[in-house]
């Protein structure tokens, strides 16, 4: 069993997001936790917060008080409902969070079912309920109920020597091409998106991009693909990489493929009306463009936004990562189009540029505006990017996968560039026999 757990500011945003899979039939309330009763059993977000508001109101300065943590387990278990109650009762006693309200959820709209715990890390007092060692107790805890619940233990599975870690490429270090690999190699396994737009603004979170590139070829035009490594800024940081050094899965051909997939699966699911309300409820409950995105990475989803050089958004791109599937804003619906976005954010920069003039008239120095480095959309914390048949953990890697992602296979360990190079040199040798004959 995985367990991984999320902090955040906004108790609602967390209530809104599982209560809306409950009103969609794609979840319930399991079980609750020093929570107001209800006539019927039923709950609404309303009446969830208020068992939670007198904590919070007694909160003291801890920055992060809502709790959201999701306990996965192994997809060949048969968990049933009563046992889901039990593990995670279990869970937040041998947790420290015993005696805080929470509320279980279980998720039910992907093949892998699984239980979302809300709750709050304050107590009635207001003060923080320890964290240390947090991520090795949860481990521990994990172990234990595996046991005792007779679940797949992840620390048992065979493990590949070729592992690589999936994660943000560093430009900085020697290997980009590996990190690029293991990145490009493996994102059409697990993601759904129906263009390069979105398959870029996925790619984004790693800091990677891919560019289109047209040429010929025996006097055909040809169509193919380069991608580059992002510095801090987005911008290219390397020379281009040939889509050919890594595979047939990060070429253009069968990413079209891909795409067509895609957008048949897609249109199958339930996703895209939950993802939605997701949104609008976060466009209800935020005050700008940043506290907008913290609403929706709280409940697992990224945002990318595309601007042109004068500022102007012309896509916004929202990556679920539960039901792993990108969509465009104008795909879901024409009030979350960039332009809605453009207006609502102009307007609201407009404000607070005029309430900054009138507290403050001096202009901010030359040092103040070279402050302000572009914001990098970071992968959610929250999900991972596990292969549901190696979700093999171990303590050593503890900090590495609970921070992102998890750990999948090269593809067979194969280098594409040194095979070019071999290749180039095979035909250099029959060349030069060529001429030797002559």
């Amino acid at each position: 069993m995985i367990a991984k757990i999320g902090r955040g500011a906004n108790i609602m945003g967390a209530l809104s997001y599982n209560q809306l899979k409950v009103d969609k039939e794609n979840g319930e309330v399991l079980a609750t936790h020093r929570i107001r009763e209800t006539i019927n059993g039923s709950y609404t977000v309303a009446q969830l917060y208020h068992s939670f508001e007198p904590y919070l109101i007694a909160n003291k300065r801890t920055e992060k008080p809502v709790l959201h943590i999701s306990l996965n387990p192994d997809p060949r278990d048969k968990v049933n409902d009563e046992n889901f109650r039990q593990i995670a009762n279990d869970y937040m006693k041998l947790m420290g969070y015993g005696d805080q309200p929470y509320v279980v959820f279980k998720h039910t709209d992907i093949e892998r079912t699984h239980i979302h715990i809300v709750s709050t890390c304050v107590d009635r007092n207001g003060k923080k309920i320890s964290d240390s060692y947090e991520k090795l107790r949860s481990m521990d805890t994990c172990r234990t109920l595996e046991q005792q619940y007779q679940l797949l233990a992840a620390t048992e599975k065979e493990r590949n020597p070729k592992e690589a870690f999936f994660s943000p490429v560093d430009y900085k270090d020697a290997n980009v091409k590996s990190q690029i690999a293991s990145v490009v190699r493996h994102l059409p396994k697990y993601y759904q998106y129906q263009s390069l737009g979105a398959y870029n603004a996925l790619l984004s979170l790693f800091n990677i991009t891919a560019e289109e590139v047209k040429g010929e070829l025996l006097g055909q035009p040809k169509l193919g693909l380069v991608y580059f490594a992002l510095n801090k800024q987005g911008e290219k940081a390397t020379n281009p990489f040939k889509a050919s050094l890594f595979g047939k899965q990060a070429g253009l051909e069968t990413l079209q493929k891909h795409f067509e997939e895609s957008k048949e699966k897609m249109k199958a699911t339930t996703t895209k009306e939950l993802l939605k309300k997701t949104i609008e409820i976060a466009i209800h409950i935020s005050s700008n463009e940043t506290d907008f995105k913290k609403q929706l990475l709280e409940q697992g989803i990224n945002t990318v936004v595309r601007r042109n050089p004068e500022g102007r958004i012309y896509g916004m791109t929202f990556i679920d990562h539960e039901s792993r599937s990108v969509w465009n804003g104008s795909q879901l619906g024409k009030n979350l189009s960039a332009n809605v976005f453009n207006d609502w954010w102009k307007n609201e920069i407009i404000e607070e540029r005029q309430k900054s003039i009138q507290n403050n008239p001096y202009p901010p120095s030359f040092a103040e505006k070279n402050n302000t480095e572009k914001e990098i959309e970071q992968p959610h914390q929250l999900f991972n990017f596990l292969n549901p048949k190696q979700t093999a953990c171990t303590n050593n890697n503890l900090g590495l996968i609970e921070a992102f992602g998890g750990l999948l296979p090269e593809a067979n360990g194969d280098d594409y560039e040194e095979q070019a190079f071999a290749n180039q040199m095979k035909k250099k040798k029959k060349r030069r026999r060529h001429g030797d004959q002559k």
